[in-house]
């Protein structure tokens, strides 16, 4: 055990690496106990989230204690049938999620200043 942790301290992991995973496509019907039993094996679980509104459904976040036990979770699962459906796990990133979100801020921005000052759209040649 001792062994595995000093391996572990001299390991360096790719940036996008972290303790939270996105998980997409799983089954509408999956309850917190099913996935505590699929991604537990992997290590201990800080915290998981299943998507319950209509357009968080089929998605969960899971938490591991441990960025070691993520990146095992993430290798061994990705692709995974849960229920006929192949699980798509990635890494939670956040910067992609609030970049995403400040360009539709922007757009939406730059609609009412056109509506304001009626500008008109020039296309492009």
């Amino acid at each position: 055990m001792a062994l595995q942790a000093i391996k572990r301290q001299n390991q360096r992991l790719p940036p996008e690496v972290n303790r939270i995973l996105y998980v997409r496509n799983l089954p509408y019907k999956i309850s917190s106990d099913e996935m505590y039993d699929i991604f537990g094996k992997y290590g201990s679980i800080r915290q998981i989230r299943v998507g319950d509104k209509a357009d968080t459904k089929g998605t969960a976040y899971v938490v591991y204690d441990d960025i070691f036990d993520a990146k095992t979770a993430q290798e061994h699962l990705s692709g995974f049938n849960v229920c006929g459906r192949y699980l798509i796990v990635l890494y939670y990133q956040p910067h992609k999620l609030f970049k995403k979100l400040d360009q539709q801020k922007q757009e939406e921005e730059l609609r009412q200043l056109r509506a304001k000052y009626n500008v008109q759209d020039t296309p492009k040649h």
